[in-house]
């Protein structure tokens, strides 16, 4: 019986994804600090190239694929797939260009909401022997197909529908959406998974399966699936699951869930069991190992997970770091400036020079980006109005006088003026010995090679602080 209660679909919509654990998780979710996969997801939703790379390089180490095939899995690449033969889809498949339809239409989260309804009562249903094999009734069918088609709430529990029909009804939607819930892009990937055998002492290749890998390869793969398949993927496999466990009510073992939802799972749409030779045997038993491992496969190894947090915990000191290292320098400098023009022989006005040609030099090297500039904006608010650097310059001196601001320093040692380091020396030439030897000795002292505390800095008339000035930089 179907209800149109809008706040009882948001109800079943919000039920559907919880269930389905670290999948497309809302704000409010995202503050489950207990979920070990939260940077994983963070790291997928905020950085999915980042994300994807990661994922995808893991995979290569696990499996062999070739270059066309690596192509596929990541995209580049239109997916190859065993050629057709004239499968026929189901007739309702032409109807998914109607409004609200969703058999036969892409999947969506609206469509998994309506089949979150099916999947609930069959997990209240697992005793039914045949599940899933006895098919039901086809009126009932077409009655449950329309009705899910126009969104409605069902009330399953009337007991106006078996739950073969349901059962039935689940697997038509699986079989009529238009590409396997697995999708084409990881056909091949899966075939080789199902290959990954052990190695004996000597190193050669077993015919035993390598069921560790077999498992990271797949929680891995799992995860570059798109979010509605994911979801609905997670669903249907605990069902299955659970089915599997009660398999001596219902006589459903994992490989006979896996003979019935292969095709849809896994087989490529538009092709039929000829069209895959071989590889039938190895697809169905893919499906049952997704059953059998089914809690396991969802959940992110553990080398993800702590480089995901790494990832984002280093971003964050590295950010942090930088913006106090640069406002306790802009502090610095501004207090040093002055303290400098006014005459102060205080340690930090005797450090001037140096620190601000370190932080000139650091904020140069940054790549473009919002943070250089944002740093630039601090450096200019740190400078109080009118402070300068220090003017030593005779009166002669200062008929091209320049600004000494922050900002306009800031911009002449980004871009280097090299002409004006090549004008000093040659007025250094000029100077008195005494001036040239206490410049040389100034640069010793920032190389390293004189002890700070034996250096006590001198006053000089306005001529000789101007050229000592120009030779540190």
């Amino acid at each position: 019986m179907a209800t149109g209660g809008e706040n009882e679909r948001g109800g079943r919509e919000g039920a559907a994804r919880r269930v389905v654990a670290s999948s497309e998780p809302t704000a409010k979710e995202q503050t489950v600090i207990f979920n070990p996969d939260f940077f994983v997801e963070k790291l997928r939703h905020e950085q999915p190239e980042v994300f994807a790379e990661l994922v995808l390089s893991h995979i290569s180490r696990l499996i062999d694929l070739p270059g066309s095939e690596f192509a596929q899995l990541q995209g580049a690449v239109e997916p190859e797939v065993p050629p057709s033969s004239g499968f026929l889809r189901s007739f309702n498949f032409l109807k998914r260009k109607d409004k609200g339809v969703i058999f036969g239409a892409p999947l969506t989260e609206e469509g998994i909401a309506q089949v979150y309804q099916l999947i609930e009562y069959l997990a209240k249903s697992l005793h039914v022997e045949g599940l899933f094999r006895v098919p039901g009734n086809s009126i009932r069918q077409q009655a449950l197909r329309e009705m899910l088609n126009s969104g409605a709430d069902i009330d399953l529990e009337t007991g106006d529908y078996h739950p073969n029909d349901v059962a039935t009804v689940l697997k038509a939607f699986l079989g009529e959406l238009p590409e396997p819930l697995l999708t084409h892009r990881h056909f091949h990937a899966h075939l080789k998974i199902a290959d990954l055998t052990r190695f004996d002492e000597e190193g050669n290749k077993t015919t035993v399966p390598d069921k560790e890998r077999q498992i990271q390869s797949l929680q891995l793969l799992l995860m570059l699936l798109p979010p509605p398949n994911r979801s609905l993927l997670k669903l249907l496999l605990d069902l299955l699951y659970r089915t599997a466990k009660h398999q001596d009510k219902n006589k459903m073992s994992a490989l006979n869930l896996a003979l019935m939802f292969a095709p849809h799972i896994i087989w490529p749409k538009k092709v039929n069991a000829s069209n895959l030779q071989e590889n039938i045997c190895k697809l169905n038993d893919s499906v049952a190992f997704l059953i059998k491992h089914s809690q396991k496969l969802f959940k992110a190894p553990v080398y993800i997970r702590e480089h995901a947090r790494m990832h984002f915990s280093s971003s964050k000191i590295s950010q942090t770091q930088d913006e106090v290292d640069f406002r306790q320098d802009a502090r610095c400098l501004s207090s040093s400036s002055v303290g400098c023009e006014n005459g102060s022989s205080s340690s930090r006005g005797q450090h001037t020079e140096e620190a601000l040609k370190e932080l000139f030099d650091h904020v140069s090297n940054m790549p473009e980006s919002a943070q250089k500039k944002r740093f630039i904006r601090q450096l200019n608010k740190q400078g109080p109005p009118g402070s300068s650097l220090p003017d030593c310059r005779t009166p002669s001196d200062q008929k091209h006088r320049r600004s000494r601001s922050f900002s306009g320093f800031i911009k002449r040692k980004i871009s280097g003026n090299q002409l004006a380091i090549d004008k000093s020396r040659r007025q250094m030439s000029l100077e008195s010995p005494g001036v040239v030897d206490h410049a040389k000795h100034m640069l010793q002292e920032r190389n390293g090679h004189t002890s700070s505390s034996s250096f006590t800095r001198k006053r000089f008339s306005p001529t000789q602080c101007s050229a000592v000035t120009k030779l540190q930089y």
